[in-house]
């Protein structure tokens, strides 16, 4: 299974906020300078996280964002379904039976489509933001 452009830069994004939100919000143009990535396509993200209650936006001179919860209660598979959506491998891994899907009953493969699922979940569901913000920390210890 292959992240989109979305689910990697939502972390990004994600994780420079929690980095650099200390006393006032982070505006999106330092984030896209910053992580080397279009500002109009952080602007997409960062709508979806907004909605979802992930980040707070503020308007203005001294605009921008911050994290709404604190990074420990906001896990990376919080994120990647923001942005972007189901995490199956396949959509089949979510099918339970004949009124979804005429083979599941019958199926050699469904078992590994949602071994798969879960597995991934289960990663993504148990490390959070702020263990994104401890590793990075722990690989650049002359920026803290």
């Amino acid at each position: 299974m292959k992240m989109s452009t979305k689910g990697r830069y939502g972390l990004r994004l994600m994780l420079d906020i929690a980095l650099n939100s200390g006393e006032r919000p982070v505006a999106l143009k330092d984030v896209a300078a910053r992580q080397e990535i279009s500002e109009k396509y952080l602007e997409q993200i960062i709508i979806r996280l907004s909605k979802a209650d992930l980040v707070r936006g503020t308007r203005g001179a001294r605009g921008g964002y911050v994290l709404s919860r604190e990074p420990e209660q906001i896990s990376v598979g919080d994120i990647l379904r923001v942005v972007e959506g189901n995490l199956s491998p396949v959509d089949c891994a979510d099918c339970s039976g004949q009124s979804e899907c005429s083979r599941a009953d019958n199926c050699i493969t469904i078992d590994l489509w949602r071994d798969m699922k879960a597995a991934l979940e289960s990663v993504v569901d148990n490390r959070t933001l702020a263990d994104l913000v401890a590793s990075y920390h722990k690989k650049n210890p002359d920026e803290q």
